[in-house]
């Protein structure tokens, strides 16, 4: 049932990644999930090397002992997303919807280690999944600012 599940969930991240991928701002969108790729992967890797929580059932686990399924699919199109709904969003509402996004994650990865093999938590509870997924959405988001800031001065000029 687990292969299952990780199946199901690999084809709704496909399926959410072309999705999201067809507004404009292809280009931000791009950026965000692979910044978000890239962070999440470095910071999954430090969790299960910390042994904080482990991934008994996951693709390709004999050369990965961490969900990449996760880390370069669901959590990077869950951050493209939540970008595109805050992109003209004033900084409270951008708060507000990371507090959502990050509860809706947090809650899908409890019943997750609750019901399925999925995930395992050792020393890492709930509570760390949220703040993680809280501050790194956060954090892309303010990059993808500061960029898009830097970008819109800088335009106009030939370098």
């Amino acid at each position: 049932m687990d292969r299952i599940i990780l199946w199901a969930l690999f084809i709704i991240g496909i399926v959410l990644i072309i999705f999201g991928l067809r507004k404009p701002f292809i280009k931000d969108w791009i950026l965000v999930f692979l910044i978000k790729a890239y962070f999440s992967t470095f910071i999954g890797n430090l969790v299960v090397e910390n042994e904080m929580l482990k991934y008994p059932v996951r693709f390709l686990s004999e050369y990965f002992k961490s969900s990449i399924l996760y880390e370069y699919i669901l959590l990077p199109v869950v951050c493209i997303y939540f970008y595109q709904t805050t992109y003209h969003s004033r900084f409270v509402n951008i708060i507000l919807q990371c507090v959502l996004y990050s509860a809706a994650l947090t809650i899908t990865e409890v019943i997750l280690e609750k019901y399925t093999n999925l995930i395992e938590y050792l020393t890492w509870t709930w509570i760390h999944t949220f703040l993680s997924t809280f501050f790194i959405m956060i954090f892309v988001r303010t990059l993808m600012y500061l960029i898009n800031k830097r970008d819109n001065q800088s335009s106009g000029t030939f370098i």
